[in-house]
């Protein structure tokens, strides 16, 4: 009985260390997203609740969807900050009223300049 105990055993811990957190593939999302056809109701269907929210202008919105991207060392603790460079992939959807009017998927690598972190958004929960 003990030595299928010990490989049970084995493999749930295994499990458990391989498991994370769930993957937004922002890349798929935004291909989604219809300028001229897509309404608010959709976007947050599709996206969920935007990471930042901005106002353009009277009546024109932008919402910032936003997701790190980790390279096969930048899972590591301690060493992937070092190894591995911050990037992250981002979704800016252009609304004007409540119609989808631009989606634009962009790829920011650390220091480049972006508007998702721009102060003048809406830093939401």
């Amino acid at each position: 009985m003990q030595r299928f105990i010990y490989p049970i055993l084995a493999t749930l811990l295994l499990l458990v260390g391989c498991s994370s957190k769930p993957v937004r593939h922002l890349a798929s999302d935004a291909a989604l997203i219809e300028s001229g056809k897509s309404t608010r109701q959709d976007v947050v269907r599709y996206l969920g609740q935007p990471d930042r929210r901005r106002s353009l202008s009277p009546g024109v919105e932008e919402y910032v969807y936003y997701n790190e991207r980790k390279g096969f060392l930048g899972n590591l603790p301690f060493v992937g900050k070092l190894v591995d460079p911050a990037s992250y992939e981002m979704i800016q959807v252009t609304l004007d009223g409540d119609m989808v009017t631009d989606c634009d998927f962009l790829v920011h690598k650390e220091g480049d300049e972006d508007r998702a972190t721009d102060s003048s958004g809406d830093e939401l929960p």
